[in-house]
């Protein structure tokens, strides 16, 4: 196929040079009505390129065949048979990808415990059971790893009737599962294996970054261009292959959830990095990995901060890492990576993207070079010498075994019947009506139709008062919890 194209873009190109004009949505009419001082700051071409309808440049509306064109070309270049693109984000995708293979069975859907929001309102939305499949779990650093395939397997032997799996890989952290082994599992049942594979557009364009989904087995996976490639906010794609996975039944769903008005400008942006990633894709992220590895010596060296590598690695670890991703463990500061990341934002107009009790995680990407991350390594210096001797709050840490709560309800049935919000101290011993997520990374803590128990509250509220962020909780302070009404 010839990658030199970009059909979405193309065709937008042409839209605007023939000064065609639309009586039909999107009413800014190309900018024509919208206030100067919102063009100002958005860009006035941004309008210009925000047409869609009567253009012809979306296939679910139109002949013109340009999306269809332009997700075949994704689809061959990572090697997928069948590429659909989004413009509402992986959280939509993988919701349809729940629907497809799931919906409608009375066998549910084995579920990573480690799995992102969007899952979770997956099994609300298409009332799926999830039998959980339990991460591994490092108690010293209170950190969760993927499930093993071993894992996978005995989730099989406790719900044979499940009618496929989901596991997410890379996790937010860069830390990767065995994919082709989990596959292999699944497969050998004849059931389709989902890879929530958000954090991992990249992967394919580089063999020093971890396994592809697709060149291992997986059956669907589902990008989000707009985390580690160069896409705009929403834009995700699903990747299919084999014929474990009902096509048009996956692309009914994605239509039931789907915006009927979908931004060309995200189709475009999705078209466009294709084409950018197969000409230019190897070089580029191997000058980002590069300066990853600089980056990892360098804030080695940084006293008080330890560059997490080898300790996510390993057979009661994780069987990959995106060295992209560089997560640092800053405990020995004495301060939280809530303090560290509240002090960067504060005093150096910097942000990271995830934070936790006693880590921070720094996101690369191929757009980055010495001139961002240096003044990243500096201000961690000067952060560290500042906090020091701070006085850090204290996180009540429960293990594994008081996270893993019990499922006794459906997430649907819990979220959607009779509630009450009770006092926090009261919580343990009902069923939670709600999901509670420590944000980011966005993993709940707690899902609907799950029994609350008293470490967990204790874990959240002495979180939210160290600096934890629960952005769907009906309280975000938690002296309230929503739970199923008796």
């Amino acid at each position: 196929m010839d990658h030199s194209t970009a059909p979405l873009v193309d065709a937008l190109a042409d839209y605007q040079r023939i000064g065609r004009y639309g009586f039909t949505p999107p009413g800014h009419r190309q900018g024509r009505a919208v206030d100067r001082r919102v063009a100002d700051v958005l860009g006035a071409d941004a309008f210009r390129a925000d047409v869609l309808a009567s253009s012809g440049l979306d296939d679910r509306r139109n002949r013109g065949g340009y999306l269809e064109d332009a997700e075949a070309l994704m689809a061959d270049a990572v090697g997928a048979e069948m590429a659909f693109f989004s413009t509402c984000g992986s959280s939509l995708s993988v919701k349809a990808a729940m629907m497809a293979v799931a919906g409608g069975h009375d066998g549910g859907l084995l579920v990573a415990r480690d799995s992102h929001k969007s899952i979770v309102a997956g099994l609300i939305f298409s009332g799926v059971q999830p039998r959980w499949i339990t991460p591994r779990w490092d108690a010293e650093r209170h950190f969760s790893h993927p499930p093993s395939p071993e894992q996978v397997r005995q989730a099989w032997e406790d719900h044979p009737d499940a009618a496929g799996a989901l596991i997410v890989s890379p996790s937010p952290y860069g830390t990767c599962a065995d994919i082709a082994g989990i596959a292999e599992v699944c497969h050998a049942r004849g059931k389709p294996l989902i890879v929530d594979e958000a954090w991992g557009a990249h992967l394919p364009f580089h063999p020093d970054l971890p396994t592809w989904a697709m060149d291992v087995g997986a059956d669907l996976c589902v990008v989000s261009v707009h985390k580690m490639g160069a896409g705009f906010e929403q834009g995700s794609v699903f990747h299919v292959q084999g014929d474990l996975i009902d096509r048009t039944r996956l692309s009914a769903c994605a239509d039931l959830l789907m915006t009927t008005s979908p931004n060309v400008l995200i189709y475009s942006a999705l078209d466009g990095w294709r084409r950018q990633m197969v000409e230019q894709g190897h070089d580029l992220l191997d000058a980002a990995l590069q300066v990853a590895r600089w980056a990892r010596t360098e804030l080695a060296g940084t006293t008080g901060i330890t560059v997490l590598e080898d300790e996510l690695l390993g057979v009661e670890a994780s069987h990959d890492l995106d060295r992209l991703q560089v997560l640092l463990d800053v405990s020995e500061t004495g301060a939280t990576g809530y303090q560290i990341a509240d002090w960067l934002r504060e005093h150096r107009l910097l942000d990271i993207g995830h934070s936790d009790h006693r880590r921070i995680l720094a996101t690369l990407s191929m757009a980055d070079d010495k001139t961002t991350v240096g003044p990243l390594i500096e201000a961690l210096g000067a952060c560290v010498d500042d906090v020091k001797g701070s006085a850090s709050p204290s996180i009540r840490l429960p293990g594994p075994e008081e996270l893993q709560l019990e499922s006794v309800l459906l997430p649907r049935d819990a979220f959607f019947g009779p509630v009450q919000d009770v006092p926090a101290r009261d919580a343990p011993g009902r069923i939670a009506a709600e999901q509670i997520t420590p944000y980011p990374p966005g993993i709940p803590a707690v899902v609907p139709g799950e029994l609350i128990d008293e470490a967990v509250v204790e874990y959240l509220r002495t979180g939210v008062a160290a600096g934890m962020n629960l952005p769907d909780a009906a309280d975000s302070q938690l002296d309230t919890i929503r739970v199923v009404a008796r």
